[in-house]
């Protein structure tokens, strides 16, 4: 796990984040199962990464910190779904008054599409969800993709 961290800095995943997602407005999993076409050069087999990035509505980028720092990390942790870190962007016009950036890794992708659901379905996360918002929504948009390491890669 250590690599993971000397490899990966928060710049390098915050490019990553803009060039490689395909917008999914508020969702957790996709509608409908997707189709892998992965390049040769990724790793088929082995741990299947998450990088997710959050943007708060106006004025709610702390409470939403408030969020994962207080309820989400925990239930994260109960449900499988291993942290690898959360990432912030420090320029105004790259979204550092609203934007939330972080990576999850899962043994499998199958491993990943448990652990959302018994996440969505814990009733301690939608108590959370629920008094975190009392004075409206915290995320306007959720944007994610799923990554493997590619087989050049120092950690797979």
């Amino acid at each position: 796990m250590k690599q993971i961290y000397r490899h990966l800095t928060g710049v390098a995943l915050i490019a990553m984040a803009t060039v490689i997602f395909t917008t999914h407005a508020n969702a957790q999993t996709p509608a409908t199962p997707p189709v892998e076409a992965p390049s040769p050069s990724l790793v088929k087999d082995g741990k299947c990464y998450e990088i997710r990035t959050y943007y708060a509505f106006p004025g709610k980028l702390e409470d939403l910190h408030s969020r994962f720092r207080n309820h989400t990390l925990k239930l994260f942790r109960k449900h499988g779904m291993e942290v690898v870190g959360f990432w912030g962007p420090t320029d105004k016009e790259k979204g550092s008054e609203n934007t939330l950036v972080y990576i999850l890794a899962y043994p499998s992708r199958e491993a990943r599409e448990k652990a959302w659901a018994g996440f969505r379905n814990d009733p301690v996360w939608q108590a959370a969800a629920k008094e975190s918002e009392k004075n409206g929504k915290l995320v306007e948009k959720v944007d994610w993709a799923i990554l493997r390491s590619t087989d050049y890669a120092p950690f797979k």
